[in-house]
């Protein structure tokens, strides 16, 4: 069992950055992959980018053009995502999510962290 927990989320004006992490507790995260999610009001919940931690391997979904960085640090306990550009358009509820240690399906989630981006 792993517990995640988000941080790092508040209100920034456009063209400013946040970064986000995501922490676990529990287990090290060290061979699982860990996503990034959000969900914005009326929207379905759309996957940002993960890290594959056992290789430090990455994706990015299409519309992230650059904007997003994920990365970890060498403990591997944390997980973060990088923000910058930010358009009002990110403002959203921001997830990040674990599979167990080798598997491909988020099975942990954190409770997320708001992010609110005013024009």
């Amino acid at each position: 069992q792993v517990q995640l927990l988000e941080s790092g989320g508040g209100l920034v004006q456009a063209g400013g950055s946040l970064r986000l992490s995501c922490a676990a507790a529990g287990r090290t995260l060290r061979d699982s992959s860990v996503g990034w999610f959000r969900q914005a009001p009326g929207k379905e919940r759309e996957s940002i980018a993960s890290i594959n931690l056992s290789g430090d391997s990455t994706y990015y979904a299409p519309f992230v053009q650059g904007r997003f960085t994920v990365s970890t640090d060498n403990t591997k306990n944390t997980v973060y995502l990088q923000i910058n550009s930010l358009k009002p358009e990110d403002t959203a509820t921001y997830y990040c999510a674990s599979t167990r240690p080798g598997g491909m399906e988020y099975a942990y989630w954190g409770q997320g962290t708001q992010v609110t981006v005013s024009s």
